[in-house]
């Protein structure tokens, strides 16, 4: 049972999708990912913009609630033996307490899993993990590989190209700047990460400071939302945020909008991917398969 989106993509990577018996209500990659039964719900009001949702989640967290329901009675009928969940973030899902609690009550004693990454070496080490547990390690292993040949293709083909400066924001109303795996993929993409915090959490920063910094490049991608609500964010930035429309890369086209749900916030194989698409915006050119896809990216 996989219940982090992104665990759910390496399963289905390494070829065990016959074996998973259930996901998250967030598993939608791959689409087949859809079909099988959904372990939870979200609590967050719905159609919310980013304001409202940062507002709620606060007072949820103050007041000790989770953000996420889980189906114990589902969990219990589906019996698996083996749970992987996480415990890096308890806004992004499930937390594992709740998890450990409710495996704990499960006949057979299934192993429960918690996958901490904090850069793509960690999502390369997850694989073998995942792969390990499974008895998938030759898939895991061709796996990795197969990732690891095109970050380096990436790297060749950005070498000696100049290296902008970029701003890469996690949340929009307040400002958050990017942490955690996202500065290395700005880096491994050919540019220089500002007002980040590498391999740690993400953290409200404030206009000022954005304004004085002068981005080159302005990526925006909220946690959980995808492009048509990026753009609705980017929107309200626009009409309610001055400093937002001052900005060099704004004003000059360099500022990006980007499907953050799929691409960036869910640190499994498509951080690959994601790095290809911070590339195409930082260097204002297509890079990268996933330079393709149109609906992970669009220029403002």
């Amino acid at each position: 049972m996989s219940l982090l989106p992104s665990a759910t993509e390496i399963v289905y990577a390494l070829g065990l999708a016959d074996r998973l018996v259930g996901v998250t209500h967030e598993c939608d990659f791959p689409p087949a990912a859809r079909e099988k039964p959904h372990l939870t719900a979200s609590r967050l009001p719905h159609a919310a913009n980013a304001s409202e949702i940062d507002r709620h989640v606060r007072e949820s967290l103050h007041a000790g609630s989770s953000l996420y329901a889980l189906d114990r009675t589902l969990l219990e009928t589906l019996a698996p033996e083996l749970i992987i969940t996480q415990e890096l973030c308890s806004v992004c899902a499930v937390s594992y307490e709740i998890v450990d609690a409710a495996a704990k009550g499960l006949r057979g004693d299934p192993r429960v899993i918690s996958l901490e990454p904090a850069s793509l070496e960690d999502v390369y080490a997850n694989v073998a993990t995942i792969g390990a547990l499974t008895e998938t390690r030759d898939e895991a292993r061709r796996f990795v590989a197969s990732l690891r040949a095109r970050a380096d293709r990436l790297r060749t083909a950005v070498a000696g190209k100049s290296r902008p400066r970029t701003l890469v924001l996690e949340w929009t109303d307040p400002p958050y700047n990017a942490g955690h795996w996202t500065p290395g993929l700005v880096d491994l993409a050919g540019g220089e990460s500002l007002l980040a915090t590498p391999g740690a959490y993400s953290h409200i920063i404030t206009w000022e400071a954005i304004v004085a910094a002068d981005p080159d490049v302005v990526i925006v991608a909220p946690c959980g939302f995808d492009l048509a609500a990026t753009m609705r964010a980017i929107d309200d930035l626009a009409a309610n945020v001055p400093a937002w429309n001052t900005l060099r890369a704004v004003r000059e086209g360099r500022a990006y909008a980007i499907d953050g749900n799929a691409f960036v916030n869910r640190p499994g194989p498509r951080l690959v991917d994601t790095a290809e698409l911070f590339a195409t915006a930082i260097h204002g050119e297509p890079i990268g398969a996933a330079s393709d896809e149109p609906t992970a990216l669009r220029r403002l």
